[in-house]
């Protein structure tokens, strides 16, 4: 069957953003000098770039024309249990962390129920800003329960996987339990995560459980929709 036109000019572009003819975060040629580079009208062309906006390889701005989006970091942790650094380096992507604050706090009765504690037990809050590639990718607090890792405070998680420490403390993570929503982000996640405020944001709730289903973490992660997809893996019932 024989392409419209509009749809060979949106394959024909496509080409040229996957080869970085048209760069991310570059401005394509405007409608003008696109629809006179294909000899077609300005409708067409209309039509071809609004196709590719829609599918999220474009973003029209204001004042600044049509763009190429930042291609999305596809992960795989909600379907496998890894860690943050090592999945990147598997992908081949530098990573880096920044610790926000790592200190003892007093368990709510939130974070009591998600780690089989009593309200008021000691656990270490430990929030992190996680960078691939030099780009705020996610926003995250854990809490871990103090009587189990009474000499935590000694690690740097700057360079230390949290994953790592808990194998190297004789409690590996066997099993993850995840929540996933979507939030908007506020003043803080803004700053942080540099982006808009109210952008939308994948919100997951995580729990670490040992090999014995002993629950040893907690987490509340925010992160940046523009940037990151998730892989899900779904199987029929036996």
């Amino acid at each position: 069957m024989k392409l419209p036109l509009h749809k060979k000019i949106e394959h024909d572009l496509f080409k040229k953003i996957e080869s970085g003819e048209y760069p991310e975060n570059e401005v394509i040629p405007t409608e003008i000098e696109l629809s006179e580079a294909y000899g077609v009208s300005r409708p067409t062309i209309r039509q071809a770039v609004q196709s590719l906006v829609n599918a999220g390889y474009l973003e029209k701005r204001k004042k600044r024309g049509t763009l190429v989006k930042r291609s999305k970091i596809q992960q795989e942790f909600t379907r496998h249990v890894e860690s943050f650094d090592s999945e990147f380096y598997r992908k081949g992507m530098s990573t880096k962390t920044k610790v926000l604050t790592f200190t003892k706090t007093n368990a709510t009765k939130e974070i009591a129920l998600n780690l089989a504690l009593k309200e008021g037990d000691l656990v270490y809050k430990l929030t992190r800003l996680r960078f691939a590639e030099d780009k705020p990718v996610v926003f995250v607090t854990s809490f871990m329960p103090d009587k189990i890792f009474p000499n935590l405070c000694q690690v740097d998680f700057a360079k230390q996987s949290l994953y790592e420490t808990f194998r190297e403390f004789g409690h590996p993570i066997h099993s993850v339990s995840r929540k996933l929503e979507i939030t908007l982000a506020d003043e803080t996640a803004s700053y942080l995560l540099d982006v808009l405020e109210n952008a939308p944001l994948f919100y997951f709730h995580t729990r670490g459980f040992t090999e014995n289903r002993l629950p040893i973490e907690y987490s509340i992660a925010k992160y940046r929709g523009d940037i990151n997809s998730f892989v899900l893996e779904i199987s029929k019932p036996k």
